[in-house]
């Protein structure tokens, strides 16, 4: 009899051990959720396109989930270092990850990144898709891509082009056009897009390729001259700027969009509550007015069409870095 209750001892206490982790995923996927206020962590410093885009989500989630969404800027290493902050939290539904297209660059200029970009995330949804924008200093002698480049190729390797970091989209789109005319200027990274511009309007850096939401204010301030955007086709936010392709370069097409991620294994119902919650705020007029002047399309897709689409960026991304000999620095 001894042995017989040493046994079910030990089965009670396997049984119980084996069934908490399922009894923690089932009450984090109860209706209740989120109990506890949400991080948003960003992996640049405010003032940037992702911070921006972030906090316009984040202001408009707490009357529709019940809880505070709290703004994290956790900047380095090119995004590196607040997605792996987001990789190695619990996937408790509390904390995200909101990062550009970076997220499916950065892997493919680092074999030593702190985490896996696909298998370390549970993808929650696309907030917007953003145009590039071609700024420059407005003490730069320049008013048009076809003046740019030839002011280029009168200084070869004397200019320099700012970005968001080594890696981001602004990063691809100047080595892409560097590639595509046949131009030599030096590529300085900064950690986010903010303190890269004020460099550019101090004339301390002659141009760079940014994201739409951070620079357009400047751009109407007439802090910054924009020569061009970056997508095939010209947008709504400016409309008398051409295109970088009709503008001299054809073929030239370049954009960058912003994701919102959970660490892998969140249960998924919670990342489905997220997704719609946050469709809702894209889908609000308040939200799109908020949007439009940036240039930004709100999206707000399934987690099931985010994770295609994360893939194929992904794939993409690899192929533009592998055939332009991009390489981190």
């Amino acid at each position: 009899m001894t042995h017989r209750r040493a046994l079910l001892s030990a089965a009670g206490a396997l049984a119980t051990t084996l069934a908490t982790p399922l009894a923690a995923t089932r009450a984090l996927a109860r209706d209740d959720w989120p109990a506890r206020p949400l991080r948003f962590v960003v992996p640049f410093p405010p003032g940037g396109p992702t911070d921006i885009l972030g906090r316009v989500v984040a202001a408009g989630l707490p009357q529709r989930i019940g809880q505070p969404v709290v703004v994290e800027n956790r900047a380095g290493a090119s995004g590196a270092i607040g997605a792996a902050e987001v990789a190695r939290a619990a996937p408790d539904g509390t904390g995200f990850l909101v990062n550009a297209s970076i997220h499916t660059i950065l892997p493919h200029l680092s074999a030593n990144a702190p985490y896996d970009a696909l298998a370390d995330f549970a993808p929650v949804t696309n907030i917007a898709s953003v145009p590039l924008i071609l700024v420059v200093s407005p003490s730069l002698p320049v008013r048009s891509v076809p003046e740019l480049i030839a002011h280029l190729r009168a200084r070869p390797g004397r200019l320099s082009y700012a970005s968001s970091g080594s890696a981001a989209a602004p990063h691809l789109a100047g080595e892409l056009f560097k590639q595509m005319t046949g131009t030599e200027m030096t590529h300085v990274p900064y950690r986010g897009s903010g303190p890269a511009l004020q460099d550019v309007i101090a004339g301390r850096v002659e141009m760079m390729f940014d994201s739409m939401p951070s620079s357009a204010a400047l751009v109407r301030a007439g802090q910054l001259r924009a020569l061009a955007v970056t997508t095939e086709r010209r947008i709504d936010a400016f409309p008398d700027l051409p295109t970088v392709a009709e503008a001299g370069v054809p073929g030239y097409a370049i954009a960058t969009w912003y994701g919102i991620w959970a660490p892998a294994r969140t249960p998924a119902p919670i990342v489905g509550r997220l997704q719609a919650a946050i469709a809702e705020v894209l889908a609000d007029p308040a939200t799109r007015t908020r949007l439009e002047p940036l240039g930004a399309e709100p999206v707000g897709d399934p987690p099931e069409a985010f994770a295609a689409f994360v893939r194929a960026e992904y794939d993409r991304w690899g192929r533009l870095v592998r055939e332009a000999r991009i390489t981190a620095e």
